[in-house]
């Protein structure tokens, strides 16, 4: 099923009562205050009606006690006993944090990267423009702005570790957790994952905190589940309802799988749990689909097993490491499945490996059809991605591909999925390039880059690099005489030259007009 996309709205919620759109997925998590380019949703929601119904609206006691008294009543199931056990291990979560400048992004793109998030990469919903034309970007902010947000999420193990979604803490100067029982705690950003919109938190103190492990098995569709979190800042606050459907793909990200639920959920209930009937975890609340602004018994969970692989290699790493193969690729159509002699249409089609990487390396070609990933079916390009995503760099997958009407087998050993990109809210700007304004990649990563080295994604308008002539697209092929090929490169150039006494440090450039050198004031 395919949402329509000006009915999707991402939103976030402030205690001042003011409700405003921010884009086309409603992100079912941040309450925000501070800025007007930030959406509110809470007002309606906090005050209770106090007015008295309508005659025709009453019910008569008498009516109540027989509808009480019916069988389908009696058989309801209570879910008193089961919250008793779990709500102590589900939190509020508290952020104080810097709404930043965004900047201008290669083809409406934040990552900058096609491959296998596709073309319109893996937060295109998730961050889209505030009044600027549809995904497209830049959308301009003229200052930072102090921003005060709110979550749910829950603690996973008794020393303190617990989980939320990324949207919640990003950009996060201070993240703060509220128990039920009212214990507030500082809390430490252990690692994030903004492909699958997941976070994993650190509470420190000298006792052992009530926890909730992930459910082993999955869900199916009826089964009952209970959503808890932190709506409109009410803190501490349980729904119930049933799964609704497995597999969604709402187009937040490249490993789209969510578990859709009908428990009421609302902004402010972002990465809290919704639990099975045994008190385990089944999924992250995430995202809700409402025409209205609210609550329309559409909600998005992460799946539990995708938050346990993910939360484990942060806890492990602080970071998520995948496998990459290096290929655009897009789904097979009835009309492809046809010209190329498939029965149905099913697998993904390769757009174009990119140079040098693993697919390329196996021999893979435009226009191969791949239709199995280590005997299992691909059923479409996110199924693809998801499943190379889920393997260790270094691990060969075996592919079944149609290439030119025949099938074959290409051994592909996977590589390490890119993720040397100075991102535009990576370490709050911290890093050298990002106090100079710019966003980079290397230029493999870069479809239809104009030379070797590590290219110019965006640049922020009010920074040096704008200052001094450097535009989107441009190729850095050195920096102080070095050649560069990463961007850490270019990082650990600006600290030398620091280092060094510096006050201004030399680029060399590819652009549209040829090549020419670029000084960089170094200040601080």
């Amino acid at each position: 099923m395919e949402f329509p996309k000006t009915d999707v709205k991402k939103t976030q919620e402030s205690g001042d009562g003011s409700s405003t759109l921010k884009t086309v997925v409603k992100v079912a998590g941040m309450a925000t205050a501070g800025s007007a380019a930030i959406a509110f949703l809470v007002a309606a929601a906090v005050a209770p009606n106090t007015a008295k119904l309508p005659s025709s609206l009453a019910f008569s006691t008498s009516a109540l006690a027989a509808e009480a008294a019916s069988p389908s009543a009696a058989t309801m199931p209570s879910f008193a006993d089961l919250v008793e056990r779990v709500k102590p291990a589900v939190v509020s979560v508290y952020v104080r944090s810097e709404e930043k400048m965004p900047l201008t992004s290669w083809n409406g793109n934040p990552n900058g990267n096609g491959g296998q998030d596709g073309p319109q990469g893996p937060f295109k919903f998730f961050f889209g423009p505030g009044g600027n034309q549809q995904f497209n970007f830049p959308n301009t902010q003229q200052s930072p702005q102090v921003v005060r947000a709110q979550g749910s999420g829950f603690f996973i193990s008794g020393d303190g570790y617990l989980v939320t979604n990324n949207h919640v803490v990003k950009d996060a100067k201070k993240v703060e957790v509220k128990t039920t029982s009212g214990e507030t705690y500082k809390a430490k950003v252990i690692g994030t994952d903004p492909k699958t919109d997941l976070a994993l938190l650190k509470v420190d103190a000298s006792k052992e905190f009530p926890h909730v492990a992930f459910a082993s098995s999955t869900p199916r569709v009826g089964d009952w589940v209970i959503a808890m979190g932190n709506p409109f800042g009410l803190g501490g606050t349980v729904t119930a309802g049933i799964v609704s459907a497995q597999g969604r793909d709402i187009g937040s990200g490249p490993y789209d799988d969510y578990i859709q639920i009908d428990a009421p959920v609302n902004s402010g209930n972002s990465g809290g749990p919704s639990f099975n009937l045994k008190g385990e975890v089944v999924g992250i609340n995430t995202a809700i689909y409402t025409p209205s602004g609210g609550s329309v018994g559409i909600a998005f969970d992460i799946p539990a097993a995708t938050a346990k692989s993910v939360t484990d290699a942060l806890k492990a790493n602080g970071k998520v490491t995948r496998g990459w193969i290096g290929v655009t690729i897009q789904p097979v159509t009835s009309d492809i499945a046809e010209s190329v002699g498939l029965k149905e249409a099913s697998g993904a089609i390769v757009d174009e490996p990119q140079s040098d990487s693993p697919a390329a390396k196996a021999g893979l070609k435009t226009g191969d059809v791949i239709t199995h990933f280590n005997g299992a079916v691909v059923k479409d390009s996110r199924d693809l991605a998801r499943k190379v995503g889920g393997v260790a760099p270094g691990e060969t997958i075996h592919l079944t591909v149609i290439h030119s009407g025949n099938e074959r087998a290409v051994d592909i050993v996977a590589g390490t999925y890119p993720s040397d990109t100075v991102a535009l809210n990576d370490d709050g700007g911290s890093s050298p390039t990002a106090a100079l304004g710019m966003t980079l990649a290397p230029s493999n990563d870069v479809a239809g880059a104009k030379a070797d080295g590590v290219v110019v994604l965006g640049v922020n308008p009010a920074g040096v690099a704008s200052e001094k002539g450097v535009q989107q697209g441009d190729v850095i092929t050195a920096v102080g005489g070095k050649s560069v090929t990463e961007p850490n490169d270019i990082n650990n150039a600006i600290h030398s030259a620091k280092n060094e006494g510096k006050t201004a440090i030399l680029l060399h450039m590819k652009t549209a007009n040829g090549s020419r050198f670029v000084a960089l004031p170094l200040n601080g």
